[in-house]
């Protein structure tokens, strides 16, 4: 993503899914948070001033929330790469996205405080 285009940033996103690469992951479930720069032209709600011309932050993050708590993944980066898409599918202003998901205290033998994944998808 050009660090000079338009940009919309929910960072901090978390919510409490059931995606991971054994059974009891997928029962037990995590705790996960997401970041996302949305690449949209904001120069008509610049002037506007107006909710129509945007993309609604709050509605993606509604969405992104239902996504990652309703769906059920194996990996990480399948679980980015469906909210990508999701994204991309239900809101044409988005031009392109940088997400990333991390997984909040991961079971692994070690003391790590996330593992996760960034990804970038356009149109």
């Amino acid at each position: 993503m050009d660090a000079r285009s338009d940009a919309i940033l929910i960072q901090g996103l978390e919510f409490y899914g059931y995606h991971g690469a054994s059974d009891e992951e997928q029962e037990v479930g995590h705790r996960f948070v997401i970041d996302v720069v949305l690449e949209v032209d904001l120069s008509v709600a610049g002037k506007s001033d107006a909710l129509a011309d945007t993309v609604s932050y709050a509605r993606v993050a509604r969405r992104l929330v239902e996504v990652g708590t309703h769906d059920k993944y194996r990996l990480v980066e399948a679980l980015a790469e469906g909210l990508c898409q999701m994204v991309l599918l239900e809101f044409p202003g988005v031009n392109a996205l940088e997400l990333c998901v991390r997984k909040s205290y991961p079971p692994v033998n070690m003391i790590v405080s996330s593992v996760g994944v960034r990804i970038y998808r356009s149109r």
